[in-house]
């Protein structure tokens, strides 16, 4: 991998991991489209570290929210009070809407391992999503804030967490659907949803980094392009995470799924021709 290919591939990350349009999808169709042949090996590892350092991107935005969030869960936990107060409370939402991935992850892994090989699924998954975000922007009052968001609506975007292992399937999209099907207003379904991304990327790039560690032996030979990518990932995260909060304020969904539709539909013509 060159040192243009891992900025590019960083690039793509850091915007694509928030923004509704597909991060997986993207990281599958890009080598595709520029027959980049990269190396399995040097793959793994790339996106092992970008999907850590936009894991450190949405941490550090939300680095205030979740330290009110951690000690008022202890806190309360502790008091006997655990829905006391919002804080609190949104802990424990967090971990309903972690459970359905988790379970997901732990039967289905080979299965969505596989996927990522085949452009076709990646393609079909941008359509889903597509789909997704105009049906919840037709059926969304959009009237709820973060306090609004109750144990079932965190399992509803949980569930369209598991939509998202497949390629193709935008976490973001997916899961802020579910908010706003569930009448959230779309900045809240956001927020909530990012911070509902935070225990699957801490437990799956945990695992990744095992693997990456114990798996490859000439580790060290990679990291330097591999640490640009980090870098550039972390950054573009960061910055994709406050522009979409701010433009979901005023703006519809529609906009990414005529994109996500646009990059589907060329995908699968490719794919067929080919």
């Amino acid at each position: 991998m060159s040192i243009l290919q891992a900025i590019v591939l960083g690039i793509v990350q850091g915007i694509t991991e928030f923004l509704p349009i597909s991060s997986s999808g993207h990281l599958v169709i890009l080598p595709y489209f520029f027959n980049w042949q990269l190396p399995g090996k040097e793959t793994f590892i790339f996106n092992v570290l970008v999907q850590v350092g936009t894991l450190v991107a949405v941490i550090f935005y939300f680095r205030k929210d979740l330290a009110g969030i951690i000690v008022a869960f202890f806190k309360q936990l502790i008091a006997g009070k655990p829905f006391a107060t919002h804080e609190a409370r949104m802990g424990w939402l967090l971990i309903v809407a972690t459970i359905p991935a988790g379970l997901a992850g732990l039967f289905f892994a080979d299965v969505v391992e596989e996927a990522f090989s085949s452009p076709l699924i990646a393609g079909v998954g941008l359509l889903v999503t597509a789909v997704l975000m105009i049906l919840a922007e037709k059926v969304s009052q959009n009237t709820g804030d973060t306090h609004d968001v109750t144990f079932l609506t965190a399992l509803v975007m949980g569930g369209m967490q598991v939509l998202a292992m497949f390629p193709g399937v935008s976490r973001s999209g997916s899961t802020i659907s579910g908010g706003m099907m569930r009448h959230l207003r779309r900045e809240a379904a956001g927020k909530f949803s990012f911070l509902m991304s935070i225990p699957v990327m801490l437990a799956a790039g945990g695992l990744s980094t095992y693997q990456m560690v114990t798996e490859v032996p000439d580790l060290a030979s990679f990291l330097p392009i591999m640490a640009i990518g980090f870098v550039t990932a972390m950054v573009v995260g960061y910055l994709s995470i406050r522009w979409l909060l701010r433009f979901l304020v005023k703006n519809s969904l529609v906009y990414f799924s005529l994109y996500c539709i646009l990059l589907g539909g060329v995908t699968i013509l490719v794919w067929a021709v080919n």
